[in-house]
């Protein structure tokens, strides 16, 4: 006889096991779901990342307007030294909670260009794109897609949306030398991103991965060390033959002299390997990691081995080795670096901490 009650079936166990990163943060975000979580003004900064790392390459400057008075200018990017005189694009962020933007919010931001640059407080964009985390609508995207459209719509909707909504000062009515300017506007000026093609563009910033996760990308290889001194390793370089000098108890004027030990010139090529190796790693955060991320792993370095080099030894070339070897056995866990790093880069940072004098090998 049945009690009325049925089994309930355990869970079907997940198809690999759970990695502890996914205990301590849970399942990755994509970045496109993870930007419909923006604020505002979150939106903007990552809008303003984006203009600047990714679209470099067209811009002079790129400059967030922020506040009331912008005058319906988000994120500028400016093409040459004239700025808002001279030849640029808009972007324009708009975040509504969970839909795409509709033509009646286009419809102001339009209306504040136009009035704006009538007026010469600024020459017209050469392109305005609005960006959305949802994107724009079907109905706005088929009037960009057209500007005779767009244009058409704009002045029909003009009383209804625009009128009362470019400033809170006036009205601004639709008429006269105004709407002349209106019907010989080029309108297909007016254009849209869409997140994901953000998204792409902003791989290319070096605040991707703290934003988004997913890694660092690969490191490249680090070029080798030229023949001659370069000018930029003059001072741990001197540092180094002035630590080969105190050891072996007789001058060592110059790197050729290293030939007489081979010991110590194959000592000294491989410092030269090391701090290559830390200058690649220094050029590799500069483009994948926000701004003092490598600054930081010096930092936490010197941290670890200025006593060693403080401490006394039998002389200044036992003091680079042993401060060499403390840095390799540093236990680090928090920069960003970390995970790209190799024992050669720790090596490499203390001769560029040399080079700054932040460690001396030679004691008074």
């Amino acid at each position: 006889m049945s009690d009325g009650f049925t089994d309930i079936a355990l869970p079907v166990a997940p198809a690999s096991a759970v990695t502890a990163d996914q205990v301590t943060h849970g399942p990755s975000i994509p970045p496109q779901q993870r930007i419909l979580l923006y604020s505002a003004a979150e939106w903007e900064g990552f809008i303003e990342e984006w203009a600047h790392f990714a679209l470099k390459g067209l811009y002079v400057q790129v400059q967030r307007f922020t506040g009331a008075g912008d005058r319906g200018i988000d994120i500028a990017g400016f093409a040459d030294a004239q700025k808002l005189l001279g030849a640029w694009d808009n972007y324009q962020c708009k975040r509504f909670l969970g839909h795409a933007i509709y033509p009646s919010e286009a419809w102001p931001e339009i209306g504040k260009i136009l009035w704006h640059s009538f007026n010469k407080e600024y020459r017209a964009p050469r392109r305005y794109y609005f960006v959305a985390p949802h994107g724009v609508g079907t109905t706005l995207a088929s009037l960009l897609a057209n500007p005779p459209k767009l244009k058409k719509a704009l002045i029909e909707n003009w009383d209804k949306s625009v009128r009362h909504a470019i400033t809170d000062k006036q009205e601004v009515p639709l008429e006269g030398a105004f709407l002349a300017y209106v019907e010989a506007f080029d309108f297909s000026i007016f254009d849209a991103k869409t997140g994901l093609q953000v998204i792409e563009g902003h791989r290319q910033c070096p605040c991707h991965s703290s934003r988004f996760g997913g890694g660092l990308p690969s490191r490249p290889a680090a070029d080798k060390p030229p023949a001659a001194i370069a000018p930029a390793e003059s001072r741990y370089v001197a540092q180094l033959l002035s630590a080969y000098a105190d050891h072996k108890k007789e001058a060592v004027p110059d790197v050729n002299a290293l030939k007489a030990w081979p010991k110590l010139d194959s000592h000294f090529g491989r410092q030269r390997e090391a701090f290559y190796h830390a200058e690649s790693l220094r050029v590799f955060a500069r483009d994948s990691v926000p701004a003092g991320t490598f600054e930081s792993l010096q930092d936490d370095i010197h941290t670890g081995v200025v006593d060693v080099c403080d401490d006394d030894h039998a002389d200044a070339y036992e003091r680079v080795k042993q401060v060499t070897q403390a840095a390799r056995g540093l236990h680090l866990t928090s920069n960003a670096l970390l995970t790209c790093s190799k024992p050669k880069d720790r090596d490499g940072i203390c001769h560029q901490l040399a080079n700054e004098d932040r460690l001396l090998w030679m004691k008074s």
